[in-house]
């Protein structure tokens, strides 16, 4: 007599584990993407070079920062490393407002922050504050 074979189930695929991530797990990766965009650009980084300080294709960057591949905390960790930040910073603003694509408006600001960082005379950092500062009154 033959034993009987207990019915195991399939194994899941990976497409069907991914589509069992729950919503709000989708949106912590898009959140932590968005972070790592927003600081790259800070940082004056293309995708590609990030991807390069990472040791990573410039595909799998784009899939980070899109919020399409999930990032390991080991991963995160040298992101971190990479864009001089706590691992923390990828989480911050994680409960105050949904995650958004960087617009054009916010991409020009996050590039006049960083550019205004590199001006390495204080009295030229001056004179550029007061002109904006002339120019949001008008």
């Amino acid at each position: 007599m033959k034993p009987e074979n207990p019915v195991r189930p399939a194994a899941a695929s990976p497409r069907a584990i991914s589509r069992r991530s729950t919503g709000r797990s989708q949106n912590i990766d898009h959140h932590v993407g968005a972070r790592v965009r927003e600081r790259r650009i800070m940082m004056g980084l293309t995708q590609q070079q990030l991807a390069d300080l990472l040791g990573v294709t410039y595909q799998q960057a784009h899939k980070y920062e899109r919020g399409i591949n999930r990032v390991s905390a080991g991963r995160l960790y040298e992101m971190a490393q990479v864009l001089s930040v706590p691992v923390s910073y990828f989480f911050d603003g994680l409960q105050d407002e949904p995650t958004r694509a960087v617009g054009t408006r916010e991409r020009m600001c996050l590039e006049l922050a960083r550019n205004f960082a590199h001006i390495p005379n204080e009295r030229h950092q001056e004179a550029l504050s007061q002109l904006a500062r002339v120019l949001a009154t008008e």
